[in-house]
Parts: structure tokens; C-alpha cells; sequence
């Protein structure tokens, strides 16, 4: 699986299990920590742990393991695929960090095809 494909397959968990605004950010060209991010909210931090299990459950299941986790106990979890970063939040933390704003220079990835993308 390519990292386009994985990120498009995190999206997809992410979208089914009702993550909030959904959004993938190239920024391969910006930096070499990874060639995406997936960023996401979820309702509380139940949600976002939630949310986060099941992106870790459904890769393994496909025989992809996150390299790196953290922030299991907080409004912030980041699972690091490598090439491509989740970043799942509460809707405060999102705000708080505010990730679109310092990686604006990111293209954004249109996944309107695969994401109901709930506001």
C-alpha cells in the first residue's frame, strides 16, 4: 500500500466511525517528517480514543502498524504511519494547536469522494 493509499484508508475508518471535519495535508514538499497528514476531530475525548482505536485496529488487520503513539490519556492522539501522520483531536485541542494554520502551506487533498466530512 503507497502512502496515498493508506491515507485514503485512514480516511475512510476515520469517516465511518463519524470523525469530525476530516482534512489530508501533502506536505511532503514542506517537510521530511511525512508526505501526509491526516487531521481529525472527534465529539470527546471517548471519541477521539475511539476514533484512533479503530484507524490502529483496521491498518493492523491489513498488516500496517503505527511506528509511533501518543498522547493516549489526552485531547491530542498522533499515530505516525511513517509517510503518513494522524492526528485525531478534540475539538478544543484542534483549535488550541490549530495545525491547518502553521502547515497553511500544505496542499490540501480534496476527499469528498470518500469522507462525508461532518463540520
Amino acid at each position: 500500500m503507497n502512502e496515498l493509499e493508506l491515507t485514503r484508508e485512514i480516511v475512510k475508518v476515520l469517516d465511518r466511525k463519524k470523525a469530525m471535519d476530516i482534512k489530508v495535508l501533502r506536505i511532503n514538499e514542506l517537510s521530511i517528517v511525512a508526505d501526509y497528514f491526516v487531521i481529525a476531530s472527534g465529539t470527546s475525548n471517548t471519541h477521539v480514543k475511539s476514533l484512533a482505536d479503530e484507524v490502529e485496529y483496521e491498518l493492523s488487520q491489513k498488516g500496517v502498524e503505527p511506528s509511533h503513539i501518543e498522547g493516549r490519556a489526552t485531547g491530542w492522539i498522533l499515530l505516525d504511519y511513517g509517510s503518513v501522520i494522524v492526528h485525531v483531536f478534540t475539538g478544543e485541542s484542534r483549535e488550541y494547536y490549530n495545525l491547518e494554520r502553521l502547515w497553511s502551506d500544505a496542499a490540501q487533498i480534496d476527499i469528498s469522494d470518500i469522507a462525508d466530512n461532518r463540520d
